[in-house]
């Protein structure tokens, strides 16, 4: 084993392949006009709109992007092709894909057989193709909901339209990690991660196109996962779509881990009670910006590794993810009672419990943003099949935090 240092402080660990790491963690190319995609041949220089569809929908998880897409076996040499897609130009894709149903789907719904074998889209996208007659069951227009029979025919026939809008910026990234297949970003609190309604410009995502062009080959400019604007830390990024894609498949199957760093309205001894929570997550029936615990939600596990008493009611906690929902750590620590400090959505006055000095109050009151930084990301190097670990520490603004909660305290 090796350590080297990276930028700001940040460490990285190499271990030999196959060697396990001792963590407790229970815890594109742009597809060329009018080229046809036939049954599952997605050739690596035609897959882009496909992939962008499927992250459109994984993107859902801040945290974590559980469910990659296939693994695609075909390497890429993204600097030699000049048929790179321009910011702003609709490119068609034609997709044209036929199934012949099995014994084993026999009885299914069209559209549950549509989902297992079409993988590259969403089931409504799917129901929509099957009645707009794109999707046709023995050549003919079905209801999705109608059962299929051994060696009846689903054929796939449409046009996407890939956008490519996201502009190059010149904006400083802090890389912590980084070789000819993978990209370690540690983002800085305040900025989006990718463009959406309202952050067009100033993303993590218009910084990579500026410093790394050929990530305009990649969905997401090679985004593994995401993390929320005002949580700072490590994110993963392939530079090649087989990096991206092997890596996606390793947050399917958990084998990628990150652990988390956050400071919290709560004592030590209450919080060693909730080492495990498990509490299935899905979007507040109200409030659509928010999520919740529900019982109809989605399997959500966090687990707290560590828990490090500053003072009476509050503590620094080391935590792990072993699933990956949108705001899983802030939703799950509220829903135990002990919110992240700064968290104003999911925290509220609970943030602030007896026996404060002024300065504490205030420190508390006036912490911008939830105190929430991903410290350590470890996965499986897509191309050399070594266990990398890298690590960045707490930024400033939660060192103070931590420093004047701590002031005075005696722990023993």
């Amino acid at each position: 084993m090796y350590i080297s240092a990276m930028n700001n402080n940040a460490i990285t660990t190499h271990l030999p392949p196959n060697q396990s790491l001792d963590i407790d963690s229970s815890a594109q190319e742009s597809p060329m006009p009018n080229d046809v995609l036939k049954n599952s041949e997605l050739p690596d220089d035609n897959q882009t709109a496909l992939d962008e569809q499927r992250q459109d929908e994984v993107l859902d998880d801040d945290d974590v992007l559980e469910e990659g897409s296939d693994d695609i076996n075909e390497d890429v040499d993204d600097s030699d092709d000049d048929e790179t897609t321009v910011a702003g130009q609709a490119v068609p894709v034609i997709v044209d894909m036929t199934h012949t149903v099995t014994e084993d789907q026999s009885g299914l719904r069209i559209d549950k057989v549509a989902s297992q074998v079409f993988t590259d889209f969403s089931r409504v996208q799917l129901q929509g193709w099957i009645s707009d007659g794109s999707l046709l069951y023995n050549g003919s227009v079905q209801r999705p909901k109608v059962r299929v029979k051994a060696d009846d025919v689903l054929h796939l026939s449409t046009t996407l339209e890939q956008h490519s809008e996201d502009q190059p910026e010149d904006i400083d990234i802090d890389v912590v990690y980084e070789d000819d297949d993978v990209l370690v970003i540690n983002k800085p609190v305040g900025m989006v991660v990718h463009p959406g309604a309202g952050n067009q410009t100033g993303t993590l995502v218009n910084a990579l196109l500026y410093h790394y062009p050929q990530q305009h080959h990649l969905p997401r400019a090679g985004l593994v996962h995401r993390i929320d604007k005002d949580t700072s830390g490590l994110l993963l990024i392939g530079k090649t779509k087989p990096a991206q894609m092997a890596l996606m498949e390793q947050l399917k199957d958990k084998s990628v881990y990150r652990h988390y760093q956050c400071v919290v309205a709560g004592d030590a001894a209450s919080l060693l009670r909730h080492r495990r929570i498990d509490a299935p997550i899905g979007r507040h029936r109200n409030q659509r910006t928010k999520m919740t615990v529900m019982t109809a939600g989605r399997e959500a596990v966090t687990h707290l590794l560590n828990v490090t008493p500053l003072n009476e009611n509050y503590c620094l906690l080391d935590v792990g993810l072993e699933t990956g929902r949108t705001h899983q750590i802030r939703v799950h620590l509220s829903h135990v009672t002990y919110p992240i400090v700064g968290d104003r959505v999911y925290g509220g006055r609970r943030q602030l419990r007896a026996g404060l000095t002024e300065a504490q109050r205030q420190a508390i009151s006036n912490f911008p943003r939830q105190a929430l930084h991903a410290y350590t990301l470890g996965f499986v190097h897509p191309a050399t099949g070594e266990d990398i670990e890298v690590t960045t520490p707490l930024p400033e603004d939660m060192l103070q935090l931590i420093a004047v909660l701590s002031d005075g305290y005696d722990d023993e």
